[in-house]
């Protein structure tokens, strides 16, 4: 602020320098959207390791093939993921098992014949309800998420709580008889997790729906918490572990099973509902993705179109681009699609438009190994490994490199569904189709780099992959580096702030190699003055900043030319 002098004397007055720094956004962050065994669903968790995703979804899951998607982006560089879990549970109209929860009420929760009689409604019938749900002597718990990994869980309640607890005493109506210990253990995983010194007191510390909302992954208090304790399971005898079968029980088990997800068919089954932010769009709530892989959902099948069609368009909105996988017939019959290219481009994936700058395309599918089906040999979709290259490409070189060449080779890999010639190759890459190519000592890699508006005849400026995702990032990174222009006064001065942190910014990519050109005055530009902001875009509020610059293109062909010299005379 400027200084009110009052007194004789020297002043010091700091002057702000109006340097704000533009950071960079990530360019490989990848979602991942499909089934798995189980967590959260409809809710984007990032991993950064296919660790975390084995404690969180499940790991590998034959029935799932996202499962494989994104061990295939880990083991080819890939670095940061966002899971999108998605749940089809069974239909609401179906009845549910004979004896579902009867017994419940026969004698009270730690007795024998209660927990006889859940056990038996669990057994009724086929599994209709979308968590499991466990009677825990008189407290209603149900599976944190929806799937049929609930059934594995056990609960044991004991009271041994101690008596000189500190901060009993701050609570007026809450003593140590209102307390008890919850251990909960999915013994499909072997994961317990125990809850000391909580209530079903509401006005407490320890609240146990609280206490399991905030600090469990495993269970959830269902429905209101009961006015009572729940009763203690039976003591322990010398040499037993508190998850044997024993009468009287040592431990609750599930009283409802869970069904597993039911196959996705119809395309809202992956997209979801754009308002409650459900399926794809679940996304939404992420601060940011780079990268969109959508794999089948089941092994040997096809991704939908629609559901392609929807994606690239929401990813167009939000800056990032898809990754397509090939039609499996592409490869079961490879003379149709060399035949006709263009055609079955059109009619198989359907994507057009200007959108189609977000969308890539690789043919044709892998073999791996599947660990398993013990190590046998099977196709698989290629999104994730390509996902996990273009992670590597950016990390050792740049988002402005091609992710291909010889450099991005396809690890993990086997070998591939088709093997494509040059000639082959050569009818397919004029028309956007990004092949992967199987080439002596390199091995598998990608020999393709441009997005779906990448054919020759529709000379789009986003014709390739490395110029189309370094708009991306300069976009993203320009749109959060400038929020603090938003209602500062629109004139010269805020203008010359614009120019000196989006032109220090630019600069900064230049140096990386980012743009063509030797000098900055060739490889960009930035604009913001009172020719790109008007007077009447002022009146309205508007500043404008123009930015330009020149992109690198990768060399897709090399050209060798031979003279042969002859007839020289020596002088």
């Amino acid at each position: 602020m400027p200084v009110t002098p009052t007194y004789p004397g020297v002043y010091i007055e700091e002057i702000p320098s109006g340097v704000r720094t533009i950071t960079g956004v990530a360019t490989s962050i990848t979602a991942f959207i499909g089934r798995a065994a189980r967590g959260p669903v409809n809710d984007p968790m990032i991993i950064n390791n296919f660790g975390d995703f084995e404690r969180l979804f499940g790991g590998l899951q034959i029935k799932y093939p996202m499962t494989y998607a994104v061990k295939d982006f880990y083991m080819n560089g890939g670095s940061q993921a966002i899971i999108v879990r998605l749940y089809k549970g069974p239909d609401e109209d179906e009845e549910d098992g004979e004896g579902n929860g009867e017994g419940n009420g026969n004698g009270n929760g730690g007795n024998g014949g209660g927990n006889g009689g859940g056990n038996g409604g669990s057994n009724g019938g086929n599994p209709s309800a979308k968590k499991a749900l466990i009677d825990a002597n008189g407290l209603s718990l149900e599976a944190a998420h929806e799937g049929a990994w609930g059934n594995n869980l056990q609960v044991r309640v004991d009271h041994d709580v101690p008596d000189d607890l500190p901060w009993l005493d701050r609570y007026e109506d809450l003593s140590t008889g209102d307390l008890f210990n919850l251990t909960v253990r999915d013994s499909g995983t072997g994961d317990t997790e125990t809850f000391l010194n909580v209530t079903v007191k509401k006005n407490s510390q320890r609240p146990v729906d609280l206490v399991l909302k905030n600090g469990s992954s495993l269970v959830r208090v269902s429905g209101d918490l009961p006015g009572s304790i729940p009763t203690a399971h039976a003591a322990l005898e010398a040499g037993d572990s508190p998850w044997d079968d024993h009468t009287p029980p040592y431990h609750s088990s599930v009283t409802t099973e869970a069904a597993a997800s039911e196959p996705l068919t119809g395309k809202e089954d992956w997209t979801g509902d754009p308002s409650a932010e459900t399926g794809m769009y679940a996304l939404k709530k992420a601060d940011l993705f780079n990268l969109l892989c959508i794999p089948p959902d089941v092994l040997g099948a096809d991704t939908p179109k629609e559901v392609y069609q929807e994606a690239m368009t929401f990813c167009k909105a939000e800056r990032a681009m898809l990754i397509v996988d090939p039609p499996a017939a592409w490869g079961e019959n490879k003379t149709d699609l060399i035949s006709d290219p263009q055609a079955k481009l059109g009619s198989d994936i359907g994507l057009t438009g200007l959108a189609a700058r977000n969308a890539v395309l690789y043919f044709p599918l892998v073999l791996e190994s599947d660990p398993l089906r013990e190590g046998q040999i099977d196709t698989f979709v290629p999104c994730g490994i390509v996902a996990g290259i273009m992670a590597r490409t950016d990390t050792q070189r740049g988002v402005w490199k091609a992710p291909a060449g010889v450099d991005a080779t396809l690890n993990g890999v086997q070998g591939l569904q088709v093997k494509l010639t040059d000639d082959e190759n050569g009818l397919l890459n004029p028309v956007a189709i990004n092949c992967l190519r199987s080439f002596p000592i390199y091995g598998q890699v990608v020999w393709g780099a441009r997005t779906l508006r990448g054919a020759d005849q529709l000379a789009d400026e986003y014709k390739y992959v490395p110029v189309r995702r370094l708009a991306l990032y300069i976009e993203e990174s320009l749109f959060r580096g400038l929020k603090w222009v938003v209602f500062e006064p629109n004139d010269e001065p805020l203008w010359a702030q614009i120019r000196l942190n989006v032109g220090a910014f630019m600069h900064n990519l230049f140096r990386q190699g980012a743009f063509q050109g030797s000098t900055p005055r060739e490889a960009y530009f930035v604009k913001c003055d009172s020719e790109t902001t008007t007077q009447n875009d002022i009146n309205l509020g508007i500043v404008n900043v123009v930015v330009g610059f020149a992109p690198l293109k990768p060399a897709e062909f090399v050209i060798i030319k031979i003279q042969q010299m002859a007839g020289q005379i020596e002088t």
